[in-house]
């Protein structure tokens, strides 16, 4: 698949992404659990992974292009807004991935290019 526009990216995640990675983990993990993850979070330096790699990690299914968040996030790819990093947490129960914000942004991506490369802040 061959990249048909270019990502352009934040260099930090925006401040409401936490709170929304927090919503989503609480389904998951105990309160402490959370905090320690969303502070480690904060403070996790920006890698770089392939869109492909980061679903084959994550287990998840590919959202498809009708989804609205999804068609949203392709709209803000061509008109070249800025998207943010995504948040992710090694879980060290499942050896899996949790997309714990960003995985709407992950689906537009990956249905444009594959092997784009996605800023991420990861923690264990």
């Amino acid at each position: 698949m061959k990249a048909l526009t270019q990502i352009l990216w934040l260099d930090f995640p925006e401040e409401h992404d936490y709170p929304a990675a927090w919503d989503y983990l609480r389904l998951l993990f105990p309160n402490d659990i959370i905090e320690w993850y969303i502070w480690r979070l904060q403070w996790a330096d920006i890698s770089m992974f392939k869109a492909k790699d980061i679903f084959r990690a994550s287990c998840l299914s590919l959202l498809g292009v009708s989804n609205m968040h999804v068609k949203r996030d392709q709209k803000k790819i061509k008109k070249w807004i800025l998207l943010s990093p995504l948040l992710l947490v090694r879980d060290p129960r499942t050896s899996r991935v949790i997309i714990a914000d960003g995985y709407h942004r992950l689906c537009a991506i990956y249905s444009l290019d594959e092997d784009a490369m996605i800023p991420c802040q990861i923690t264990d």
